[in-house]
């Protein structure tokens, strides 16, 4: 059995790992990096790249990353005596978002991408889509263990979804034209068969994200707890 001091320690590495992750993706994209060959997919240079639902929670983990390993720092001096549950939360917040960033890309993106999931993991993406989501889902659910997010946080979990789904549906709606929107404004392709598969979507996307919050919390949850 890992200690717990052992679990903090090793939840504080892969933070920093996560963190120092974030950074190198976001120049490698910024900047238009490229390390490895093939097409950029789902991909954008400078200011653009923010329009990415994966880059907005990816930097978000970041973030949340930073804050969650300076309280670890604190409980390693003894400075505090345990993290606040507010942290707890915002990392599931956090996790929840680059679950979803994983579920879609893997699940939906990567199948119907020209150069399919491989194309999805190149440069930039490797961390954004892959690297960092895995990192932060298993530090959640394994070294980060806790009774002190409860069951009705995972409504909280869901926010990060329903704040860009607004955002992308007002997108959307702007910039169609006969009933249609052009993939340099749907770059999701969620509604490339009509703007009333948004009906459709935004119902299906914010179940699978609510589901990826319970999930998380789940088996981030110690055993024996009461909820």
């Amino acid at each position: 059995m890992v200690s717990e001091k052992r679990k903090i320690k090793i939840s504080l590495t892969i933070n920093i790992i996560i963190v120092l992750f974030t950074i190198l993706a976001s120049i490698i994209m910024f900047t238009g990096f490229k390390f490895m060959e093939g097409d950029l997919v789902l991909e954008s240079t400078k200011i653009g790249m923010f329009r990415f639902f994966t880059v907005d929670s990816n930097i978000f983990m970041g973030i949340v990353a930073i804050i969650f390993s300076i309280k670890e720092i604190e409980l390693i001096k003894d400075k505090i005596t345990s993290i606040p549950s507010k942290i707890y939360i915002l990392k599931l917040i956090a996790t929840v978002g680059v679950a979803l960033t994983f579920a879609i890309v893997f699940g939906y993106l990567g199948p119907i991408a020209k150069g399919g999931i491989p194309s999805m993991i190149k440069n930039s993406n490797l961390y954004f889509h892959l690297l960092i989501p895995l990192l932060s889902i298993l530090n959640f659910i394994i070294f980060e263990r806790t009774d002190k997010i409860r069951f009705k946080s995972t409504f909280i979990g869901t926010i990060t979804a329903v704040i860009y789904g607004i955002y992308y549906l007002i997108n959307v709606l702007i910039h169609m034209e006969d009933g249609r929107v052009s993939t340099i404004y749907d770059w999701y392709w969620f509604v490339q068969g009509g703007v009333w598969q948004a009906i459709i979507v935004i119902p299906l996307v914010l179940g699978i994200t609510y589901a990826i919050s319970v999930l998380l919390w789940r088996f981030n949850r110690v055993k024996n707890k009461t909820i």
